[in-house]
């Protein structure tokens, strides 16, 4: 019987890092990176360029996308760190119910270190103006789901290495 393949979810609000640390972990562990906000659709990107926050119906064309995505890389005996914001419980357990051996690391930060990053990103389509949207729709981790968290208030080599130490901790990888 074969071993499940492992899907490490770096999740948070927008501008945690999630991308640069899940970047580091693919790397690390040398399996796919999957960026979330790639699958979006371009009217979901548009909406956020806007400043306007997606709402629930928006979202599931794109959890569709993700899930079919990483159907395929399970079914194609690839294991993957995928950078996705998480927010929502029920979004989790869509992408929890994938056929992996999942491990879910939130990144999480003071809203004004978050703000002060996001204010110098450039070329990303989520604005800053939607910080406290996200903050507004985050779930909390209910009794089901273990989620590790990691503070990002230190420097971006400590919280990759956190990370790297909480998957391995974890998962067989």
């Amino acid at each position: 019987m074969s071993e499940k393949q492992k899907l490490i979810v770096v999740m948070g609000v927008s501008g945690c890092g999630k991308s640069s640390v899940a970047q580091a972990l693919a790397t690390h562990f040398k399996i796919e990176f999957v960026e979330a906000d790639d699958f979006h659709p371009l009217e979901n990107r548009e909406h956020m360029a806007n400043g306007l926050a997606l709402n629930d119906t928006m979202r599931e064309p794109w959890i569709a996308l993700l899930q079919a995505h990483l159907k395929q890389s399970a079914r194609s005996g690839r294991s993957c760190v995928m950078s996705f914001s998480g927010l929502r419980r029920l979004h989790r357990a869509k992408i929890r119910d994938l056929p992996f051996d999942s491990l879910f690391i939130h990144l999480e930060g003071d809203r004004q270190l978050i703000a002060k990053r996001m204010n110098a990103r450039v070329d990303h389509f989520m604005t800053a103006s939607l910080l406290e949207s996200q903050y507004q729709t985050l779930e909390s981790a209910n009794k089901k789901e273990t989620i590790i968290s990691i503070d990002i208030d230190q420097s971006l080599e400590l919280v990759i290495a956190d990370s790297i130490a909480a998957a391995k901790k974890q998962m067989t990888m």
